[in-house]
């Protein structure tokens, strides 16, 4: 029997969403559908979602798309306009159930998208699985209050919102019960958690509540924070709670203060570099990826030198990089462009940057014994988010082995299980 194919593109967030979704979508009995979940961060983005819908309507010419996500949220028009398309649906729409009822019906609306900045509330939603026996995402928050000048988000998700704690808990207790060793708590802006619920709540309050409640979770992760909002009690539980993965993914964006300021961001220079002293401190085996933008809007040399030189100043290893993409409505879009030939150039010297780091960290790993969470295809992740190539281990998926780095390429380590 078939069933509904989800084509996730973008965040993790966007991965626990496509989950709620293929289920609501089995219910229906949209067994013909293709859930295409979008991503709006990037002009190249929406561009990708463009020919990926293109492409599955070649190769499946009876199935029934559905577009949904923040770049069907942001530009409706754009996937209404493509013969490819069946449904248009939003990100507020795309959670609930009845919109995928609705949708079995012959008379639906093709376009359901509505305003997001109505939304005031953020609904948990009970997931068993992830197909997998591994890594499971659970959504603690939506959306964003800020207004980074770049970041065309917002108006894809809406006011921050949070999920209460006692539902992620037991959200978080059911994955573990069903067989997950890692769990990644994602969202928006996750270190904004809790400024919308009733008494003190911080992302620090909510993962030493997991950690206390679900004491049969063997690892918790986050997703990408935003350090200068990282709360007290996030840093006690980075320093006290070994379940808590030593793995920073931070929202850093530039290294420059100048272009910090035209960004809009709530952080200078000198606040990353602290924090990674800190964090670091506080544990000392912990790495930190980040996000950088080259080639941001009035940005000069001397400004990417700074963005360029943070990568060691932070001590970081996993770079994301992005090439500035200007988002129609943003600020951003509006200021003094940098060529796009130097913003390519710029782009590249960063991930070249970042491969010499990453390179650098693996191979100073060999001889190491670490524990690893198996995958599906062999592969395996340690506490670091270092992916580790475990095939000739014999181990199964989900498990969590000791292993001895016998080696490393430029992108990942070897390990053998430990006798």
């Amino acid at each position: 029997m078939s069933e509904p194919e989800v084509i996730t593109l973008g965040c993790r967030l966007n991965a626990y969403e496509s989950e709620v979704m293929r289920r609501h979508a089995q219910d229906a009995g949209l067994d013909d559908a293709i859930i295409v979940n979008t991503c709006a961060v990037t002009g190249e983005a929406v561009r990708q979602a463009s020919q990926t819908i293109r492409r599955l309507r070649r190769d499946k010419p009876n199935a029934r798309i559905i577009v949904t996500g923040c770049a069907a949220q942001t530009e409706a028009q754009r996937f209404a306009d493509m013969p490819e398309v069946d449904h248009v649906v939003g990100n507020g729409e795309k959670m609930l159930a009845e919109t995928f009822a609705g949708l079995s019906i012959a008379s639906s609306a093709r376009v359901q998208v509505n305003d997001i900045m109505a939304v005031r509330e953020q609904a948990s939603h009970m997931i068993e699985g992830f197909g997998s026996r591994t890594r499971a995402y659970v959504a603690i928050q939506n959306g964003c209050d800020h207004r980074c000048t770049f970041c065309i988000i917002p108006f894809g998700r809406g006011p921050s919102r949070s999920v209460p704690a006692g539902e992620v808990v037991t959200q978080v207790r059911r994955l573990v019960a069903n067989g997950y060793a890692e769990i990644v708590l994602t969202g928006v802006d996750i270190t904004s958690y809790g400024r919308d619920l009733p008494g003190v709540a911080t992302l620090g309050k909510l993962v030493r509540q997991v950690l206390k409640h679900v004491p049969d979770l063997a690892r918790l992760r986050l997703s990408s924070i935003d350090q200068v909002e990282a709360d007290e009690d996030l840093m006690i539980a980075l320093g006290e709670e070994e379940r808590l993965m030593p793995h920073l993914h931070l929202s850093m964006q530039a290294g420059d203060d100048m272009t910090l300021k035209r960004m809009k961001r709530r952080h200078s220079r000198a606040d990353a570099i602290m924090f990674c002293e800190r964090a670091r401190t506080l544990r000392p085996d912990v790495v930190f990826g980040a996000d950088l933008i080259a080639g941001f809007p009035t940005e000069t040399d001397a400004m990417f030198e700074n963005s360029l030189k943070i990568v060691d100043e932070c001590g970081l290893t996993y770079l994301h990089v992005f090439p500035f993409s200007p988002r129609r409505g943003t600020p951003a879009a509006r200021m003094p462009q940098v060529p796009g030939n130097i913003v390519k150039e710029r782009a590249a010297e960063l991930r070249a940057r970042g491969q010499a780091v990453l390179t650098s960290y693996l191979a100073a790993q060999q001889g190491r014994t670490v524990d690893v969470l198996l995958e599906s295809d062999g592969m395996g992740r340690t506490p670091q988010f270092a992916e580790v190539d475990m095939r000739s281990s014999g181990a199964k998926a989900g498990e969590i082995v000791h292993a001895v780095i016998t080696g490393a390429s430029s992108t990942r380590l070897i390990g053998e299980v430990r006798a």
